[in-house]
């Protein structure tokens, strides 16, 4: 038999923007916690509120399944001595599962070894019922929350203090005891617009009931409520509504009963920069912000209540008058810092700290300035314009306007140097400087940004390497996977031909004063670029390229991220030819023969009279045919190209290996096939070792 379960959890105001991951953990510990009775269950529906967690789970199980209990006793030769009566081993395991001595005889079974004493009873499966608090404290004991807090007297702790909770099961009310709190079946409605409990009926009535209460349970709905709302009144003043998803979310947990209302605010403060408008709008009052047909910020905004009001047009007034006064902030700091220049606010960041040990922000932007020289011969930026865009990259961070909205940082800093007169490039790489932010972010669109890019990135691993500071496990604060995974990125997408080895050197020769470091300059870089190309990795799983692929070109111990990239998809390519399977089982073959037999050895120089059978001489030619055609390519970085090419060798070489005895008595002979099986390994291993494709045995 099966019935519908609901469980409602309800609170003060939680965490918005925690909000949905703590549905998704809420949800899936109940589920986890009933599956791992073998309960069976139809769907389960998760909704989440400003002030509660539910699940309602449809046809689930009233009773876990009847389990059969097998306990394995001695073997039979131990439980019984030379007349056959029973031992003390015998009498114990009979104790112990309650059973008669002289029963014994009828507890004989075979475990596939040898004959056993041996019980086997069915188990009633629990009642579903009595599982329940288990489960659910379990759940909710388990979720995902950094700090917990208590509320009065209770010594419960949980993320916000509960107020009531509500389980419904099979038709019954079922009272336990939650985080402090004995279960029950009412539950509350909006703050305002509802008064008094509200009594469930049934799982199947809880979302209309809290509908009828003014509480839109479904945080999916009230998303969609938001979405639909601010597009239609952008719409309505010719605009078009900036939809930020994370703000969509955290204002979908803020409100229970969401009314989207458009407002506006003077023109005068778009002389203000847009970004720093739309920062203060989004970060502090949670606004959309309306572009217009030219995408230029429009001085409205759009507000999301959690009232439906009889007068929204006080509602309205109120956020406007709200509003007014964090932009009039915006357009003091934005006038007040473009009075002093970039350059000297350069004094002010030896009093910001960058790391205890590495020294303060200026001490960085001169290292990074130093750096940024050397990498432009390899970006292609203008040297000086790199040097003098590392020495203002970090001026900004000192203004009054990124001090108050830190998400400004680079925006204003470019800005400020149009402001102050500098090229656009220099300006520019101000703000490219951070780029990309994110996963799928853009990277810098100039030379002079990417420079920029890497030299900050660098400095940064580098110097957090260098006291011994590196990420582990989770722990990341400096984000040096994020920086390391943006100098792949700027690398690659930008086609810029940098080794990696040169770049981490020339950054931790910046370093070379510092009292307290605690590796060599070679173990540094060494460090420094594994943990860099080892995020290569996660870059190539989301290709959905193979950790064989990967592992074919990291064995070369590269350190060229363009030239590590075309081998991977070159390989990543020739591992879907025809050929491929043949020939890295070939090339794992030689590199096994290889090692045997020559060990450390250089092979012998290939005498061709010594080929005397037509498969090796044909396979002789053919590497000798290839190598000619393929120089070129190698020089072209055509990997791809290259291996097309070296596919044509699989049936010379299976000939060889189904005709030629490589092992052969006549020693001259065997080391020139070892000599030919050498040549035909470094014609492949100058691209990667493709013997890690090969299937495993």
């Amino acid at each position: 038999m099966s019935a519908d379960f609901l469980l409602e959890l309800g609170t003060e105001e939680l965490p918005p923007k925690a909000l949905l991951a703590l549905s998704e953990a809420f949800t899936a510990g109940i589920i986890d916690g009933f599956e791992a009775e073998n309960l069976s269950f139809g769907g389960a529906t998760a909704y989440a509120a400003p002030r509660r967690l539910a699940l309602v789970i449809k046809a689930l199980d009233t009773q876990a399944p009847n389990a059969e209990v097998v306990a394995w006793g001695p073997p039979v030769k131990v439980a019984f001595d030379a007349e056959g009566q029973p031992t003390r081993a015998a009498e114990a395991f009979a104790n112990k599962n309650g059973i008669a001595v002289t029963d014994l005889n009828n507890h004989i079974d075979n475990d596939g070894q040898q004959d056993k004493l041996c019980v086997r009873r069915t188990e009633t499966g629990a009642l579903t019922r009595s599982l329940l608090a288990d489960v659910i404290n379990s759940a909710l004991a388990a979720l995902p929350i950094p700090k917990r807090m208590r509320w009065g007297s209770s010594k419960e702790e949980f993320i916000r203090p509960v107020q009531w909770a509500v389980l419904l099961f099979d038709g019954q009310v079922c009272k336990e005891k939650l985080l402090g709190i004995t279960s029950g079946n009412t539950s509350r409605g909006h703050r305002f617009h509802s008064a008094g409990d509200i009594v469930i009926k049934s799982p199947d009535s809880y979302v209309e009931q809290l509908h009828q209460a003014y509480v839109i349970a479904d945080f999916a709905k009230r998303r969609d409520i938001i979405r639909t709302g601010v597009e239609k009144l952008a719409t309505e003043l010719k605009g078009t509504a900036v939809i930020d998803e994370d703000l969509l979310n955290e204002v979908s947990a803020l409100n229970e009963w969401p009314v989207p209302l458009m407002g506006r605010f003077d023109e005068h403060f778009l002389e203000v920069p847009s970004q720093a408008l739309i920062s203060s709008m989004k970060e502090h009052q949670k606004y959309f912000h309306v572009v217009g047909p030219d995408n230029k910020l429009m001085s409205a905004f759009i507000t999301v209540a959690n009232i439906e009001s009889k007068d929204p047009g006080q509602v309205i007034n109120g956020n406007e008058r709200v509003i007014r006064p964090r932009l009039a902030d915006a357009a003091f700091f934005y006038t007040n810092d473009k009075k002093s220049s970039l350059e000297s606010r350069r004094e002010s960041l030896k009093q910001v700290v960058f790391q205890v040990v590495l020294g303060s922000v200026y001490d960085k932007t001169e290292r990074v300035a130093a750096l940024a020289e050397t990498l432009a011969s390899y970006t292609g930026a203008d040297t000086a314009y790199a040097r003098r865009a590392a020495k203002l990259s970090k001026s900004d961070l000192v203004t009054d306007m990124v001090g108050e909205f830190d998400d400004l940082q680079g925006t204003m800093g470019r800005d400020y140097a149009l402001n102050d007169g500098e090229p656009a490039e220099v300006a520019e790489a101000l703000f490219e400087q951070y780029l990309p932010r994110f996963a799928g972010d853009a990277i810098p669109s100039t030379a002079a940004g990417a420079t920029l890019a890497l030299a900050d990135r660098l400095d940064s691993l580098v110097g957090i390497f260098s006291i011994g500071q590196q990420p582990s496990g989770s722990r990341d604060p400096f984000a040096l996977r994020r920086a390391s995974l943006g100098v792949l990125r700027i690398i690659i997408e930008r086609n810029i031909d940098l080794d990696l080895t040169v770049a981490i050197s020339s950054a931790a020769n910046q370093f070379s004063t510092l009292s307290d470091e605690k590796l060599s300059h070679s173990e540094l870089c060494e460090q420094v670029l594994t943990y860099i190309l080892e995020r290569f990795k996660t870059w190539y799983k989301e290709e959905n390229i193979s950790t064989e692929v990967f592992a074919a070109v990291s064995s070369l111990d590269l350190s060229n991220p363009l030239d590590i990239n075309a081998r991977v998809q070159a390989v990543n390519q020739f591992s879907l030819l025809p050929e491929a399977v043949a020939l890295a089982t070939a090339n794992k073959r030689v590199s096994n023969i290889l090692a045997k037999q020559l060990g450390d050895k250089a092979p012998v120089a290939i005498n061709t009279e010594l080929l005397k059978d037509s498969a090796e001489q044909t396979l002789a030619a053919e590497i000798q045919r290839l190598s000619d055609e393929v120089a070129p390519l190698f020089e072209q970085r055509d990997y791809n190209a290259v291996l097309t090419k070296l596919a044509l060798l699989r049936e010379p070489v299976d000939s060889f290996f189904d005709d030629v005895m490589v092992m052969a008595e006549d020693v001259a002979i065997r080391d020139n096939r070892l000599a030919l099986l050498h040549s035909l390994r470094e014609l492949f291993i100058n691209v990667a070792d493709i013997s890690q494709l090969a299937p495993a045995k």
